[in-house]
């Protein structure tokens, strides 16, 4: 590979040609304005919200103050027999989190989800009566992670232990709902960084709350990153730089883990790079991969990322296909730090506000409409054994499928597929990304609901105009109640994935919902279907 900077721990190596974006990244002076902090970088219609946005750049240094707090709280805890976390929170406060905790193998529970099935399979005594409860929320009122809470609550209640608000641990902003109720109720409190916005939230309470608590050594993530921001605007190696000219290279970046000890970093990335970048008709698309070989890392419209945690990892695969565009190795805290720096970078480079996210409050005021007004009145087009099929001409999934990579045959096209089912137990449904990738020449995206809302489902109504997306919803076997609401949490994922649909229709969005009867044979018949396609 061609060109590699190294410092701070971390090192970039790249084949792209990116010497005239990092010249004029240097020349212009970014990464010192972005040190310092410097509002106006992107521009006038930017500058407001850029300044209040800013502090993930040295927010580790106040992140210091959470360490002695955490190290209390989880001894008290443990003294409890209460040795398990339960972190309930959305994008910015999950995913972060999540990496680390795959990461250093500690076992958090992450409901990011709405999926009835995927709660309840949390709910159990056993496990409730080891486990604390991590809200995060940074303003308070995210819809999901309040509806868990109170799941908790109530399950708590169930099995007798009614003074429950020991169990609770908020992470939120100053100011905010779920403070007033931690302080009203006594429970745990950790407040966030308000000067950062949840998807550069790694490293302030958001990521280091529920990871701490978890066992994660929250000093070491701070010190790697502290080390990696000694090397903002050098002279010298400034590998953050290269990143952000990479990122800024091609319409895709497609991401996988190398299996040198950093794991699931590519789904934080993909919130980070397609909730700044996806926007204005324009920004990177990422494209999270199942391996270093997964199908439809390579293609021209596209740049091939792979990261890991050593400093000369590259993909085991022997495969010339599998050989990365770019390789960033290195310690997870400076993994976030460079990542942040480089999506920044990426931002300045192709004129993109990177802070904020016009789009992502269309899905929910959708899916708030529906929950007041009722479902939308939808008959299937047809139904094909498990499955009922929306959106399509065709009466068979195979015909359904072939429509959809017609749809994705243009130079510019992605395909997005939109699974609102549960990420545990149908777990099976995500092989349909690489089969897809396998027999069309785009690029394939896979989100689970709701989750994704919060990351792609930014770029998909903000971002170019070219995605062509199959949603898959499934009928629930047993419901849970949201208690103090008027509806499920069956009726609020339906109504998010409702929602969602017609945010993208009114883009005239080509658009099929397979829906599954059944979910097992739905899944294995969708699977069956797509590889019979030529």
């Amino acid at each position: 590979m061609g060109k590699m900077e190294a410092a701070g721990g971390l090192a970039v190596t790249t084949g792209v040609d990116v010497n005239a974006a990092v010249e004029r990244l240097r020349t212009e002076g970014v990464p010192a304005k972005v040190a310092a902090k410097d509002a106006t970088l992107w521009g006038p219609e930017a500058a407001e919200e850029a300044a209040i946005r800013l502090g993930w750049v040295d927010t580790f240094v106040k992140s210091k103050e959470l360490l002695a707090p955490l190290a209390k709280l989880r001894a008290e805890l443990n003294e409890q027999g209460i040795d398990h976390i339960a972190l309930a929170g959305m994008g910015g406060s999950s995913l972060a989190p999540e990496v680390i905790s795959r990461t250093l193998d500690l076992g958090i529970s992450i409901l990011d989800t709405t999926d009835p099935g995927q709660i309840l399979a949390e709910l159990g005594e056993a496990s409730l009566r080891r486990t604390a409860v991590v809200v995060s929320s940074k303003s308070g009122s995210t819809v999901e992670t309040d509806s868990q809470r109170r799941a908790f609550e109530k399950a708590f209640e169930a099995i007798g232990i009614t003074d429950h608000a020991g169990r609770f641990v908020f992470v939120t902003d100053p100011g905010s709902a779920l403070e007033e109720l931690a302080t009203k109720q006594g429970s745990h409190l950790f407040l966030a960084d308000a000067t950062v916005g949840g998807r550069y939230s790694a490293l302030t309470a958001f990521g280091l709350v529920p990871t701490a608590l978890a066992g994660a050594d929250a000093a070491e993530l701070i010190e790697q990153a502290e080390t990696f921001a000694a090397t903002i605007g050098s002279e010298d190696d400034d590998p953050a730089v290269v990143l952000g000219a990479v990122i800024a290279a091609k319409p895709t970046i497609t991401i996988a883990d190398d299996g040198t000890g950093v794991v699931g970093l590519g789904d934080w990335a993909e919130q980070l790079i397609a909730e700044s970048l996806g926007k204005d008709g324009k920004g990177t698309l990422p494209v999270v991969l199942e391996g270093p070989a997964a199908a439809g890392a390579r293609g021209s419209d596209r740049v091939y990322a792979t990261v890991g945690g050593s400093s000369t990892g590259l993909p085991s695969s022997g495969s010339s296909l599998a050989m990365p565009d770019v390789v960033v190795n290195g310690p997870l805290g400076a993994q976030f730090l460079a990542w942040e720096l480089a999506t920044a970078y990426a931002g300045y480079l192709i004129g993109i506000d990177p802070f904020n996210q016009p789009n992502v409050t269309e899905s929910k005021n959708n899916t708030n409409r529906i929950l007041a007004d009722g479902l939308p009145d939808e008959r299937p087009h047809a139904v094909d054994g498990a499955v009922e099929i929306y959106g399509s001409h065709s009466t068979t999934v195979a015909g359904a499928l072939g429509e959809l990579l017609t749809d994705a045959d243009s130079e510019t096209a992605y395909i997005a597929v939109l699974a609102y089912l549960d990420r545990i137990d149908d777990a099976d449904v995500a092989k349909l990304r690489a089969e897809l990738a396998d027999r069309t020449g785009a690029p394939v995206t896979w989100g689970w609901g709701p989750r994704f809302l919060h990351s792609t489902g930014q770029f998909h109504k903000g971002g170019r105009q070219t995605g062509v997306f199959l949603q898959l919803t499934g009928e629930v076997e047993q419901d849970l109640e949201i208690p103090g609401r008027d509806y499920t949490f069956a009726g609020l994922q339906a109504a998010q994935a409702a929602g969602d649909r017609q945010a993208l229709e009114s883009r005239e969005r080509p658009l099929v919902r397979l829906h599954l009867t059944d979910r097992k044979r739905g899944i294995n018949q969708i699977l069956h279907a797509v590889r019979e396609l030529s």
